[in-house]
C-alpha cells in the first residue's frame, strides 16, 4: 500500500508513524502535516532514514495541494488524523476547528474520490475520530457505535461533522471508508497543553496543578501505543462502512489521575522535593465540560481481536518516566509560537 497519514507530526500521528515504519505491507508512507503549534518533526527524528518515508508540509485546507499529494504519491490508503483537537482552544477560537476539521476532511475526501474513481476496491479511507462526539454520560452506561451524536463543544461538533461527511461519502459515492472513535489518549510526545503532560510539567516546575471544578469528571484513558495497534488492525481488516470504538477500559476521575501522577513524580523524581499533592489547585470549571466518557470496545475486540496491552497504571508510569527523561523535547516544542 501507499499510505497517507495526515497529522503525522502530532501526538497520535507521530506515534502511529513510528508504529508503522517497517511494516512489510507498506510500500510508501507519506506523512502530511502543516506543522501547527502541536505538530513537530522533533517527534519523528530518525523516520526520514526509513526507505519509503516521505514528509509533505501541506495544510488540508489547501485543496489543490491535497489533490497533488494523493495523486503524485499514488495513495491507496489513508489514515486521517489531522485535526485541531484542544477543547479550550475551540471555545476561545472555533474558526480553525471548523476550517480544518470539516473543510479539511472534505478536501481529503474529494481528493480520494477523484483519484480512486473506478479503482477503489483495494483502497481504504480510515477516519480517526473521538468519543467526544457522543456527548456526556451519566454515572452509568457506555458509548457504543450506535450511541446518538450529541457534541457539546465546538471541537466535538467539528469532529462529529467530519464523521458524518465520511459516512455520507461511503453511502453516496461508495468510498471505501472506516471510522474509529477513540477515548482519551496519553503517552509520549503529547504536546503539553492536555491534562496529563500539563500535570507532569507543572510538578517538575513546582507550579500549582489546576483541576477543573470538583475534579470528578471521568474519562476512559487509552495508551497511545495501544491505540496505534488498533488503528492498524482497523485499516487492514475493518469492515467497510463500519465504525469501531477504541477504548482503554480505564475509567478515571481527573482528580484521581492528578493524584496518581503526583505520587509517581514523587517516587520517580525524589529530587523535586516530594509532597506533590500539595500543589493541586481547584479552578473554575470550563464551559460545556462533559461529565463522563466511557467506551464500549466490544465490537473491535470481537471482530478484530484487539484489546489494549496496557493498564492505566503501567501506561501512566511509562508516560511520566518518558517526560522526566525528555525535558529537552518539551523545551523544544514549547519554544514555537502557539
Amino acid at each position: 500500500m501507499n499510505l497517507l497519514v495526515t497529522g503525522g507530526a502530532g501526538f497520535i500521528g507521530s506515534n502511529l508513524v513510528r508504529h508503522l515504519l517497517g511494516e512489510p505491507g507498506i510500500h510508501k508512507l507519506v506523512n502530511l502535516d502543516c506543522l501547527t503549534y502541536a505538530g513537530h518533526l522533533a517527534n519523528l527524528r530518525g523516520a526520514e532514514a526509513h526507505p519509503g518515508y516521505v514528509f509533505e508540509k501541506v495544510d488540508l485546507r489547501d485543496k489543490a495541494e491535497v489533490v497533488r499529494v494523493v495523486r503524485d504519491h499514488g495513495i491507496t490508503h489513508v489514515m486521517h488524523l489531522a485535526a485541531e483537537s484542544h477543547v479550550d482552544r475551540s471555545i476561545s477560537g472555533p474558526g480553525d476547528f471548523i476550517s480544518t476539521n470539516i473543510v479539511g476532511t472534505f478536501n481529503l475526501l474529494e481528493a480520494c474520490r477523484d483519484a480512486w474513481a473506478g479503482k477503489s476496491a483495494d483502497h481504504r479511507f480510515h477516519h480517526v475520530s473521538t468519543d467526544e462526539v457522543y456527548g456526556s454520560l451519566g454515572a452509568e452506561g457506555l458509548f457504543t457505535e450506535t450511541t446518538p451524536y450529541a457534541p457539546n463543544s465546538p471541537y466535538s461538533a467539528s469532529k462529529a461533522s467530519s464523521d458524518l461527511l465520511v459516512r455520507a461519502y461511503h453511502h453516496t459515492y461508495g468510498l471505501p471508508t472506516v471510522v474509529t472513535n477513540c477515548s482519551n489518549n496519553y503517552g509520549p510526545y503529547q504536546f503539553p497543553e492536555k491534562l496529563i503532560p500539563v500535570v507532569i510539567q507543572n510538578l517538575i516546575a513546582r507550579k500549582p496543578v489546576p483541576v477543573y471544578g470538583d475534579g470528578m469528571n471521568v474519562r476512559d484513558w487509552l495508551y497511545v501505543g495501544d491505540h496505534c495497534g488498533a488503528l492498524w488492525q482497523v485499516l487492514k481488516r475493518g469492515r467497510l462502512g463500519e465504525t469501531y470504538n477504541v477504548g482503554g477500559h480505564n475509567e478515571w476521575a481527573n482528580l484521581r489521575i492528578v493524584e496518581h501522577i503526583c505520587d509517581l513524580v514523587d517516587a520517580l523524581a525524589p529530587n523535586l522535593g516530594g509532597n506533590s499533592r500539595g500543589l493541586i489547585q481547584f479552578v473554575k470549571d470550563r464551559p460545556g465540560h462533559d461529565r463522563r466518557y466511557a467506551i464500549d470496545a466490544t465490537k473491535i475486540q470481537n471482530e478484530l481481536g484487539w484489546i489494549p496491552a496496557h493498564t492505566f497504571e503501567t501506561g501512566i508510569r511509562e508516560t511520566v518516566a518518558w517526560y522526566l527523561a525528555n525535558q529537552p523535547w518539551v523545551s523544544e516544542v514549547r519554544s514555537r509560537p502557539s
